[in-house]
């Protein structure tokens, strides 16, 4: 009996080994191992779409906790009765870019508003933007400077001694393409400056890389026009729960598992389907 617990045991040990082996072969970008960039913008829709920004911030938070990795906030734009309206974030661990880029898109929440006197379903949405960090950026992508235009004002996060007293943060506008990148969490101005820069660079290089794409399948005759309105995931509290990624229609049944970063099922099914694709 002792000897067919053992080999049972083992199995299993094998079979988790073989999983988690397979599982990094479906990392098939070029820049999957490297760490990750990361914003959550609100659509629109008000104090609840700022609000449901703040609760995807707070779920991809969590997810970067539960693997353990690093993450700095870069800047971040609250919002006025709640929630937030923007925030970057950088994320250091091992394979980040590889897992987080299965969130960029739009994600969309059907909930009662709990700022509806009238306790009505809302729809609200929020965008997010998962880049690769490159370190060797500066040498791939070069930005003359008649095609920048940086405006300096005052912080109002937290960051240094000197935070609220001084123009630290740093506002990037790419004017060709209209692309902008605000950084106000670093200690100085010039460390500010440079971080919306390299965000920006890294912002025109995936530009230049769905181009790129997008060439390729009018070639192949698979060119569909991207639409703005299209959600990559749906979160929905009322009337029912349910999560449901309309890529992979994978579904989770818990909302309040996934908004905590249980993310790894809807990691894993749009790995699949990416290669699949």
């Amino acid at each position: 009996m002792s000897v067919q617990k053992d080999i049972e045991k083992k199995v299993k040990e094998l079979t988790d080994e073989f999983r988690q082996l397979e599982f990094f072969l479906l990392f098939s970008d070029t820049y999957d191992q490297r760490n990750a960039i990361l914003a959550v913008h609100a659509g629109a829709g008000g104090t609840d779409a700022q609000d449901w920004a703040a609760m995807l911030l707070r779920m991809l938070l969590r997810f970067a906790d539960r693997k353990s990795w690093h993450v700095r906030l870069l800047d971040k734009s609250v919002g006025q009765e709640a929630g937030i309206k923007s925030a970057t974030i950088e994320v250091r661990g091992r394979w980040a870019y590889g897992h987080l880029r299965s969130e960029a898109g739009v994600h969309r929440l059907v909930r009662i508003s709990p700022f509806d006197a009238e306790k009505m379903r809302h729809t609200s949405f929020a965008l997010v933007e998962v880049l690769p960090e490159l370190e060797d950026i500066e040498e791939v992508v070069k930005i003359a400077d008649k095609d920048l235009r940086i405006d300096t004002f005052m912080s109002s996060g937290a960051g240094g001694q000197s935070v609220n007293t001084t123009y630290s943060a740093v506002r990037v506008v790419h004017i060709p393409t209209g692309i902008t990148v605000s950084c106000q969490n670093e200690r100085s101005q010039q460390q500010n400056r440079e971080t919306a820069l390299k965000i920006l660079k890294s912002k025109l290089h995936k530009l230049e890389l769905e181009k790129q794409q997008e060439e390729k399948r009018k070639l192949r005759g698979e060119y569909q026009s991207a639409e703005w309105g299209s959600q990559i995931r749906s979160y929905v509290l009322q009337p029912y729960q349910m999560v449901k990624d309309h890529r992979t229609k994978y579904e989770e049944k818990n909302p309040d598992a996934v908004l905590d970063g249980k993310l790894d099922g809807f990691i894993e099914s749009y790995l699949r389907w990416s290669v699949k694709k």
